[in-house]
């Protein structure tokens, strides 16, 4: 079979449209799946403006990202199920009605708790566009026109993120932190209105609700939340060192095994576990996962280090990572071509390769590096972006029948999810640990014996005692102060080096392993929910 391999017959409502609805179609759900996955990151680079318009500290500002996340990760595994109980128009127009209301109040909030609790809201409400434009994509377009869907989705999974920070300062520079959320208004009401009238895929389900595994529901919310802070809160607050994080890791291991039990022994489950059987779509988690990883800590470690070690400001740090996104968009037509030419897991292994390459050429950083210096492996990396995530798209859902899709996309979404909050907290540990290592082993050398540092130390102590009216103790001081400030600049720039290694090994052996997928194949028989 071809790379561009036939997706499963079209369900009746699909195949009354015409080509062109079923672009528009498809194009107002990417709008909303676009959105609900920018959101993520559009507040990281204000969080700080955000903590000071609402009167709060730099702990709990952070729970305005968290809370969003931890509610996000929980939905997407749900939304397969919600889709068969209320159809995929009216899951993908509530959620998006939801949104809309709840980045309303979000731009309303007026303290920090309203803040927190609004955009948890929003996580919940909105993430369930995220899976669902997957099942849509499949079911709208069959053949070599799925390489084209696939493409779409998995360039915009990735894309969006990484614009979350560039568009969050530029907005907030510009305008004010309220119109982080203001900006959805207008295309959440659009989605809002147009998705019952465009998208008819499948019919609700309603008898779903009777006999539902509602313990299952319950048991992966407090897996998926409690691992989700777990994650988040782990490196700020020393790990296993605080007890929270002691106890939610407990339920984290707990629920996680229950849930796994209750999955694989239940006639309906929630979250269709056993389509892992299947060696695509366990492989393609799999890559989901390892793809999640690379894409949220690079888009974690970039802003940190501009921020902390150059100083740039948000608007700034947008336009240095800027670059990504724009060589990701360039590569969409290019991995069309090739997609329908090749072999699809030979283009995803090389587009996982060259997002190895593309961190193992960010690990010569030194502390004076700005955007020129970032230019060429952010480009690399937005190229290979694309022929990482799409392809993975394809080879794991598109051989699953569309009553199995509804379920499968909803895990496959999470692995990439949990990826990113996997990889951002190991990055999170990594600066935190080896920055103290490199800092004591650069110390070590910083002796009386070393005649640079001493002819540092004398200078700078001549020009601060000038400078503070001729106080050499102070001016002493001074000179050990600065000192101490260069060695850890170096110690965090050589920790990031560390980091981006780490990423590096991690995409090498998921692209290794590429072979063991198999080509993908139609889906045996037709779907039971075909309308």
């Amino acid at each position: 079979m071809s790379a561009a391999a036939a997706s499963p017959g079209a369900p009746a409502g699909v195949a009354g449209l015409t080509e062109g609805q079923k672009i528009f179609a498809f194009a107002v759900m990417c709008v909303g799946f676009f959105i609900a996955l920018l959101d993520i990151q559009i507040v990281s680079a204000s969080l700080r403006d955000i903590g000071g318009g609402l009167s709060a500290g730099v702990d709990e500002t952070a729970w305005v990202q968290t809370s969003y996340l931890i509610a996000e990760i929980i939905v997407i595994p749900l939304s397969g199920w919600l889709s068969r109980v209320m159809s995929t128009r009216w899951l993908f127009s509530v959620s998006a009605a939801g949104f809309t209301v709840t980045s309303l109040l979000c731009g309303w909030a007026w303290d920090i708790n309203s803040m927190i609790a609004f955009r948890a809201l929003q996580g919940f409400l909105g993430g369930s566009m995220i899976p669902t434009v997957f099942t849509a994509a499949f079911a709208f377009f069959q053949g070599p026109k799925v390489i084209a869907a696939a493409a779409t989705v998995g360039a915009l999974s990735s894309l969006a993120p990484t614009l979350g920070p560039t568009i969050g300062g530029w907005i907030t520079d510009n305008y004010s932190w309220h119109w982080l959320f203001f900006v959805n208004l207008v295309p959440g009401v659009f989605i809002t209105i147009a998705v019952p009238m465009l998208v008819k895929i499948d019919k609700p389900d309603w008898s779903l609700l009777r006999g539902a595994d509602y313990p299952g529901m319950v048991l992966m919310a407090l897996f998926l939340g409690c691992l989700e802070y777990t994650l988040e809160e782990g490196p700020r607050w020393d790990w296993f060192g605080d007890d929270s994080i002691r106890a939610t890791a407990w339920i984290t291991a707990v629920s996680g095994i229950l849930f796994i039990w209750r999955s694989l022994t239940y006639e309906r489950p929630v979250v269709d576990l056993r389509a892992l059987k299947s060696r695509n779509f366990a492989l393609g988690c799999f890559f989901s996962f390892v793809t999640g990883i690379g894409l949220f800590s690079t888009i974690y470690l970039t802003p940190q280090f501009l921020g902390r070690v150059r100083d740039f400001s948000a608007y700034d740090i947008g336009l240095t990572v800027f670059s990504t996104g724009v060589f990701q968009i360039m590569a969409i037509p290019v991995y069309a071509w090739f997609a329908k030419r090749f072999d699809l897991r030979w283009l995803m292994m090389f587009g996982l390769s060259c997002f190895a390459v593309s961190l193992w050429y960010f690990t010569p950083i030194t502390h004076d590096w700005g955007w020129r210096e970032f230019l060429l492996p952010q480009a690399f990396r937005g190229f290979s972006q694309q022929f990482a995530v799409a392809p993975a798209v394809t080879l794991t859902l598109g051989g699953l029948a569309p009553d199995r899709l509804k379920l499968a996309s909803g895990l496959f979404n999470l692995m990439r999810n949990l990826g990113g909050a996997i990889g951002i907290a190991a990055c999170a540990t990594i600066l935190n640990d080896r920055t103290n290592l490199h800092f004591l082993r650069l110390a070590e050398h910083l002796t009386p014996a070393n005649p640079a540092m001493v002819d540092l130390v004398q200078k700078v102590t001549a020009a601060q005692t000038v400078a503070l009216g001729g106080d050499a103790q102070r001016g002493h001081a001074a000179a050990l102060q600065q000192l101490w400030a260069l060695t850890m600049r170096e110690a965090q720039t050589m920790t990031y080096a560390d980091a981006f290694l780490v990423l590096c090994v991690c995409l090498t052996i998921a692209a290794l392993m590429v072979p063991l997928m198999r080509k993908v194949a139609p889906p045996r028989g037709p779907s039971a929910d075909a309308h």
